[in-house]
């Protein structure tokens, strides 16, 4: 398994489990060019005893050295990977949120040659909570409002986050109609009456929050809220490595966390 962006805690934290889980070996580890990691050794820049591999920045490299590389980095970056790891016959497991349109049209197009695995959020729990969703929203109906509120810490850039956004589609799912018309991502000033059949977001943004989010079904008289609570950021990498061990025997496509745990 090859690490991209691997200096990030992310990165750090695959790194760590890759090295220690007993069926995966760690072939590759990457940063971006003029990253002050690059040429060390990668234990040696992570703080700890020296691991015998440089962090380099050729992925051609790194591509012709592995089976499987795994991707929590940028959109851009994320995107223009899927098709050069096509191309190599590298399977790719993106955990990058807060992709473009056309960014994901990229990925789809790699996905027709190449093995490609993307999930906004890579947990059990969450990928769990995501079929629940679709299921409730399915079972109660439009009169309830659905609400989905997430929190993460102060740096994470993007909102709402790959995961409430999961939320969202399985909610609008279970509604049968598209995210993109019914999405509510803000609310500001004299908004007028809640509009029916709206999903709306809410994000959370401050000190050391890993990831929570909440899907609130508020019905007339009665409230059922789904929950999902990360205390502890190794859950997303665990994830991510059960994902490659998985991808790395399937035939070319776009798969998901749920396509691995069976739940679809």
């Amino acid at each position: 398994m090859a690490v991209m962006g691997s200096s990030g805690r992310m990165g750090q934290m695959l790194v760590r489990l890759i090295t220690e889980h007993e069926a995966a070996h760690l072939s590759a580890a990457l940063e971006r060019p003029g990253h002050p990691w690059i040429g060390q050794d990668l234990g040696v820049a992570m703080g700890g005893a020296a691991l015998g591999l440089e962090v380099g920045e050729d992925l051609d490299a790194a591509l012709a050295a592995s089976d499987v590389v795994i991707d929590f980095t940028t959109p851009q970056v994320s995107a223009e990977l899927a098709a050069r790891a096509a191309r190599a016959g590298v399977a790719h497991v993106i955990g990058t949120t807060g992709f473009e349109p056309g960014q994901l049209e990229a990925i789809s197009r790699a996905a027709q040659t190449g093995r490609i695995l993307r999930a906004g959020n890579m947990s059990l729990g969450v990928n769990l909570l995501v079929t629940l969703t679709r299921r409730v929203a399915e079972a109660l109906g439009a009169e309830f409002d659905i609400e989905i509120i997430e929190a993460h810490h102060r740096h994470k850039v993007d909102a709402p986050s790959g995961t409430a956004l999961m939320l969202g589609e399985a909610a609008a799912a279970g509604r049968g109609v598209a995210l993109d018309e019914v999405a509510d991502r803000g609310r500001d000033g004299i908004t007028g009456a809640r509009r029916s059949g709206a999903i709306g977001f809410h994000a959370i943004r401050g000190g050391d929050f890993i990831g929570e989010h909440d899907v609130i079904f508020a019905g007339e008289g009665e409230r059922v809220t789904l929950r999902h609570v990360a205390s502890d950021r190794a859950v997303f990498a665990r994830g991510a490595i059960r994902a490659a061990l998985w991808l790395r025997e399937k035939p070319p496509g776009e798969y998901d966390m749920r396509d691995v745990l069976g739940l679809k």
